[in-house]
């Protein structure tokens, strides 16, 4: 599987998952790939399976002791919030 074929499978499962940079990190750190992650997604009746995000997380935890954390960077805070760049510079 070429690199991007590769990235856009994370993609979609970080999507239809609902992960964050962090869960994907922790999932990929414990061997899982896109496919196994869109898999596990549970189902209307499958009350009792956790979300995929708590799923990988549990599964880190378990294995590594702790949760995996990744703080944003201002510059990525301003791109999500869709601030202006001059943000800082404005006189108020």
């Amino acid at each position: 599987m070429s690199k991007r074929k590769k990235d856009e499978a994370w993609i979609e499962a970080k999507k239809r998952c609902r992960l964050n940079e962090a869960d994907i990190q922790m999932a990929k750190q414990l061997g899982m790939t896109p496919k196994s992650l869109i898999k596990n997604i549970p189902t209307k009746d499958q009350k009792w399976k956790a979300p995929v995000k708590l799923w990988v997380r549990d599964l880190y935890e378990e294995k590594f002791g702790k949760v995996l954390t990744i703080t944003p960077t201002s510059k990525q805070i301003k791109e999500e919030a869709k601030i202006p760049e001059d943000w800082d510079d404005l006189p108020f």
